[in-house]
């Protein structure tokens, strides 16, 4: 079941956060991360739930914005499942559900960064590619 999370679940989703992102910090920090200040700025949260189980399988999080580049779109920032849950179908899930919110919201465009170690994230680019994504360009960056 996918399902949205408010600002009252956001502790569901840290568990599966945790996978793609090791360090958010604790279950604490982590909500107050992103209530106090990524969902002000449009972050949100979705979810893919198993029945009998609390926190979510899988867990995207998402923006949408206007870019010159893109016109409207909405952004995935975050997707990533328990590893218990991997290869289930949730991610697939997740990204069907975010697609059709970018249409329901009138975006023009869907758009995601994925990481480029191999062996790490082949399966992640297949699960795009099969979506009928594309590598449409290089991400540069810089820690500052």
């Amino acid at each position: 079941m996918i399902r949205e999370l408010p600002a009252s679940a956001t502790h569901l989703a840290y568990a599966a956060m945790l996978e793609l992102r090791p360090d958010v910090g604790s279950q604490t920090e982590f909500v107050s991360r992103i209530n106090d200040l990524q969902r002000p700025e449009g972050y949100r949260l979705v979810g893919s739930f198993v029945a009998g189980v609390k926190e979510a399988a899988a867990v995207a999080g998402f923006r949408t914005a206007h870019f010159l580049a893109w016109n409207y779109a909405l952004y995935c920032d975050d997707l990533s499942s328990l590893p218990a849950f991997r290869r289930q179908g949730h991610a697939s899930a997740l990204l069907d559900w975010m697609m059709s919110e970018a249409r329901r919201l009138g975006c023009t465009e869907f758009h995601l960064d994925s990481g480029v170690i191999p062996d790490v994230r082949a399966a992640a680019h297949r699960l795009y590619m099969n979506k009928g994504m594309h590598i449409s360009a290089y991400h540069f960056s810089e820690k500052l």
